[in-house]
């Protein structure tokens, strides 16, 4: 099947939506690895009715009004079951908290699958809107995020309150950003351990 796939600006960066007849498939980074997350052949469709909603709530959120992406925005995510079951996990994860690899392997059942809970966390195909942003290290470190480390600050900020993407692209370039990633990160490990929430396994 041939996939549909729109372009839209963003205070991260490029992202391009894609969508697999009227479901979301993907969201991918500009300078995304290649083959990080398969597809088929891609057909530019900026008009196609998901991707306009995608595109929609995705601006909501970065401007701050929005903290959920609403149950129409029907999700085809293709992967093993393992995967699956990781993916779908990190739809449970509340805006503005996180969760270690630990707590994702415990609640898909497997304690022994953190290596294959961060793998799978990384070939996450429909970005943000299921957040594997929200997932770090143990010791609250902001571990390898396919849309780059401060990418992933910048989206944990914006859960923690601490601004809009939209007001902190204008103060800044993203060249600076990069700049003060490690004294922001800091900061930021010690409010996400805060918010960090046991989870509870399967009964």
């Amino acid at each position: 099947m041939t996939y549909a796939y729109k372009l839209m600006e963003s205070p991260v960066g490029e992202l391009k939506l894609v969508a697999k007849g009227d479901k979301l498939a993907a969201i991918l980074w500009k300078h995304d690895r290649p083959n990080r997350v398969r597809l088929g052949d891609l057909v530019e469709d900026s008009e196609r009715p998901v991707l306009v909603e995608t595109e929609r709530q995705l601006k909501e959120y970065f401007a701050g009004t929005r903290q959920m992406f609403d149950l129409e925005l029907e999700l085809d995510f293709q992967g093993t079951e393992f995967q699956r079951k990781v993916w779908a996990a990190l739809l449970t994860i509340p805006f503005g908290q996180t969760r270690s690899y630990s707590e994702i392997a415990q609640q898909v059942g497997n304690l022994n699958a953190v290596r294959a809970v961060g793998a799978a966390n990384g070939r996450n195909p429909i970005s943000i809107v299921a957040p594997c942003h929200r997932v770090i290290g143990a010791s609250g470190e902001l571990t390898g995020f396919a849309g780059g480390l401060a990418n992933k600050m910048l989206l944990l900020s914006l859960e923690a309150g601490q601004t809009s993407l939209e007001a902190a692209t204008n103060e800044q370039t993203q060249e600076r950003t990069r700049v003060r990633v490690p004294m922001q990160l800091r900061s930021l490990q010690r409010r996400v351990r805060r918010k960090q929430r046991p989870v509870r396994g399967p009964k």
